[in-house]
């Protein structure tokens, strides 16, 4: 994907409190972006809007139109009677057995973990799983929300490398609280203010 990912004066209100109030962004097509802020600024927020999971109140979104995106969710949503295997299967269904597979495996899963139910995984490794789901899944872009969040030093680092090398020049858009992650992504920095100072 290409295009660029506009928002543009963002606004979206829960009754009178406010996530995002005005907001805009410029996210480069094909490029890693991540969004880093305090605790509150509207980070989730943008990420649902981006998503079509809600409609803001105010502004728009330009450049997903017709757009398949990915996503890694704060939760993992896995389904928990499947298998990390039959997780995938389900968003994956054009990809082969063995490439997904292959594709846990570069995260650091078993050939016994990708068989086991989900809800027998650790939760690092259902982690792993959300994001090989995402980057496996037939997308334009990829949008995660504290990917690596639960991870120990080597998986994570495992796991990132693993996200730079499946990205396959999508676009991804991250919400992170570490700047660890920015590093290890390379990605461009997008800070969200707080409300009081926009």
């Amino acid at each position: 994907m290409t295009r660029n990912i506009v928002a543009e004066n963002l606004s979206r209100f829960y009754g009178e409190t406010a996530a995002l109030d005005g907001f805009s962004a410029c996210f480069a097509g094909g490029e890693i972006t991540c969004l880093l802020g305090p605790s509150g600024c509207g980070k989730t927020t943008l990420l649902r809007l981006l998503l079509g999971l809600e409609h803001p109140d105010s502004g728009c979104i330009r450049g997903l139109e017709g757009v398949p995106v990915s996503a890694v969710f704060q939760e993992d949503r896995l389904v928990p009677g499947l298998s990390a295997m039959g997780n995938l299967l389900l968003c994956c269904p054009g990809t082969g057995r063995e490439e997904l597979e292959a594709q846990l495996a570069r995260v650091g899963l078993s050939r016994e973990d990708i068989h086991r139910p989900a809800r027998e995984l650790s939760g690092g490794m259902r982690r792993r799983v959300a994001i090989v789901r995402a980057m496996a899944a037939p997308s334009q872009a990829v949008v995660m929300d504290e990917p690596f969040k639960g991870l120990d030093p080597n998986t994570w680092q495992q796991t990132a490398d693993y996200v730079l090398e499946s990205r396959k020049g999508r676009t991804l858009i991250a919400v992170t609280h570490d700047e660890r992650d920015v590093e290890a992504l390379g990605a461009r920095v997008v800070r969200m203010p707080t409300l009081a100072s926009r």
